[in-house]
This record gives structure tokens, sequence and C-alpha cells, in this order.
């Protein structure tokens, strides 16, 4: 006799319990932004404010109110009790192993809520690593047993938003698996919360690859960077920090590699911040102009490319900043600087090149190109590459890159 047998249907992403209290505890964060989001709506038409002007102040009062109040505080209360048993629950479950699809979720989500999930403690915050394999290197123990066949030839490569450092490979191929080959680098990859402010990240990731180079089991020969995208604004950043506190690693130093990172800043950004202006005009919608202001600082800051902290607090708010007033942050002394920008164009001179780029970033931006001198990134020519017809992601795996990066290293 048969027997029909029935299996559950499998996920395609394994949740660790860490992971299950995150969201959650972040479907609560979300729940409480609603409210406030309805409270400022509900108070704007019962106060009848103009059509256009600014919104009335203060919250509704009396029994309206309250229930709003209530509605706020027993969510809160409920999250902590819901977040509680989690907890407890996470230290006695047996979290499954991670994979590349769990990663890069959790990065996009860092990405766009990084600096709030840093901020509220949130388990699904990224603490920054270095990894090799997808695996964090243990500074404090020794790095020969880690890092077998070490060279001294180091290359770190810092991946860009909402991405992490296991899509260095795309499409099957990884750039720094080809200089490891080819050259003897030994590749080592940054993890971080690129939710978070660009100068954070740059002070804590100079901080983190003093400790590498000071503890790398062999004599380092040649250090050197590859970022893509918001990872070479980190570098930049990172060099600055270094440079500030004298840092030795920044002295053996010699290459900088950016792959489509946007010096001057992207322009999609910077839509997104008129989008918040216009909302603003009308007390009746300015409450939606809230959900487009939780995109994170690390997404603020390439409004126009902020490397230091003054590049944003100045303003007081990361959302305050109406125009470029960064202060110039040069490119380290002594180091070889590169340049490799995309195009969808097949014409690198043409308007849509000039204005689209790679999609993502417009080509002066990726080639360090401002009308203030500055603030403008004076390489060389022949320290430039621009790949036509690429997206922004290409550039991780087109074969022109590759050719190129062999050649300047």
């Amino acid at each position: 006799m048969s027997k029909n047998t029935h299996t559950l249907p499998r996920l395609p992403l394994p949740v660790l319990p860490s992971d299950v209290r995150g969201i959650t505890r972040l479907g609560f964060d979300a729940v409480v932004g609603i409210t406030n989001l309805v409270e400022a709506m509900h108070h704007s038409i019962a106060s009848r404010a103009g059509i256009v002007g600014p919104a009335p102040a203060g919250r509704p009062g009396g029994i309206t109110g309250f229930v709003y109040g209530a509605v706020r505080g027993t969510t809160r209360l409920l999250g902590k009790g819901v977040d509680a048993s989690l907890a407890a629950l996470s230290r006695l479950a047996d979290a499954p192993a991670t994979t590349p699809e769990r990663e890069a979720v959790v990065a996009a989500i860092n990405g766009v809520f990084g600096d709030h999930l840093a901020a509220s403690g949130n388990t699904l915050a990224i603490e920054m690593s270095l990894r090799v394999g997808g695996q964090p290197l243990d500074l404090a123990a020794p790095l020969a047993e880690q890092l077998p066949g070490a060279t001294g030839r180091l290359l770190v490569l810092l991946h860009g938003l909402c991405m992490n450092d296991l899509q260095w490979t795309r499409q099957g191929h990884n750039h720094a698996r080809l200089l490891g080959t080819e050259q003897g680098f030994t590749p080592v990859y940054l993890h971080y919360n690129s939710g978070l402010h660009v100068s954070q990240n740059g002070r804590e990731f100079a901080r983190l690859l003093d400790q590498l180079v000071t503890h790398w089991p062999v004599p380092v020969q040649e250090l050197v960077i590859i970022g893509h995208s918001m990872g070479g604004l980190v570098a930049r950043s990172a060099c600055h920090e270094a440079a500030q506190a004298n840092m030795p690693w920044l002295a053996q130093l010699k290459s900088l590699v950016f792959l489509g990172t946007p010096h001057h800043g992207a322009p999609l950004e910077r839509g997104g911040r008129l989008v918040d202006r216009v909302l603003g005009i009308s007390p009746y919608v300015a409450p939606f102009a809230r959900i487009g202001k939780t995109r994170s600082a690390g997404i603020t800051d390439l409004r126009y490319g902020n490397l230091q902290d003054s590049d944003w607090q100045q303003h007081g708010s990361r959302h305050d900043q109406h125009h470029d007033s960064r202060r110039p942050t040069p490119l380290p002394e002594g180091v070889a600087v590169y340049l490799v920008a995309g195009s969808y164009s097949e014409t690198p001179g043409d308007l849509h090149s000039q204005t689209v780029g790679d999609g993502l970033v417009p080509l002066s931006s990726a080639l360090g190109e401002h009308e203030n001198p500055a603030l403008r990134l004076t390489v060389p020519q022949e320290r430039q590459l621009v790949v036509t017809g690429a997206n922004h992601w290409d550039l991780l795996s087109r074969p022109e890159v590759s050719r190129q990066l062999l050649a300047w290293l």
C-alpha cells in the first residue's frame, strides 16, 4: 500500500534566531513610526492648516492625543516583552549556517536602515570585521594559523552600499583571486554596516587596518586597497583618519584603486532630497517625507560624497545639507591612485555618459572631476579607465578591469 508523504516547503533563506529577533524589533519600530505619521496627518486636518505652509506645531491633545500615546506606549512595551523572549530563545536554539543569500539580504537591510539598527542595538546590525572566505579574522589570535601561506603583498577590498564582502565574486569572477594567483597578493575583505556615516566606518576601518598590518604573519612589503562604490569613500576617509592619528599603516600603503566610487556624490540621493523638500511644502503630505528620511546616514552621505565628520555635522542633521560644502580631503601623499569609471554609453564623452554614468554614479564623479579646484582629484590620465557599456556592478567582473588591475599593480 502506497503512502503519501508531505514535506514542508523549505525557506529560501536560513534564518538565524538573532535574525528573527532583529526583524521583529524592526517591525515594532515601524508600527511606532506609522503611528507618528498618522498622528501628524490627523493633527494637520484637525488644525485646519492651509494647503501650503508649515505643519502645525505640537501633537493632538485630549482623548485623541491620549489614544496615540497609548498606541505608542503599548507597542513599545509589547516589543520589549517579545524581544526579551526571543533573546532567551536565541540562546537556546542552534543557529544554522549562514548562506550568501542571507548575507546579501542582511547587508541590504543595513544599507537602508543601518544607522537605526546600530543605534537601537538591533541584532541585525553588522559589526565591522575583516573577513576571508566569509569568516571574520580574529586579530587577537595568531594570524599565521588563520592565513597559512600569507605573503608580504596585502590586498584589502571594501564593498559598496547595501553589499557585503562575498559579493566581490560576480558571475564567477573575483578580481582579488586573480591578483592573488597572478601577482601573489593575499586578499582580505572588509565587512561593514554601510548604513553608518562614511566617516564612522572610515575611522573604524583605519583602526582595524592598523591592527591587521601590525599582526600580519610576515613583514608587509606592499599594502593595496581596492574600494568599490561607497567602499572607496570609506577607504579615503580611513586614509584621512590615519594621517590625522599618525597610524603607521599609511606609510605602507602603495596603491589605492577606486571602482565606480562617487567621489563627488550621486544624483539619485540628491533627487531623494528634492522629493523630501517638495513633500514638505504642504502640511497634509509633509508626514510622508518622514518615510523618505528613514534612509540611512550612509545613503545621505552619498549626496555629495561626505568623508569627514564635519561634512555632515555642521548641518545639524544629515538631511539638512542643501549644497556641497565639504572640506577638501586630499588623497594620501606618495600613494598611487587609480580610478575606474563605468558608462552605460559606448561614447564616454557624450551627455548621457556624463549625467547617467554607470546608472548610479556620473562619470565626472567617478573620475574625481569638480568645478571647485580644492575638491578636484588630480589623477593622471594613464591611471584612469572608463569602461563603456557597463553598469555599476559590471565593474566587479568586466575583463578589461581585471586586465588593467594586473597592469597597474
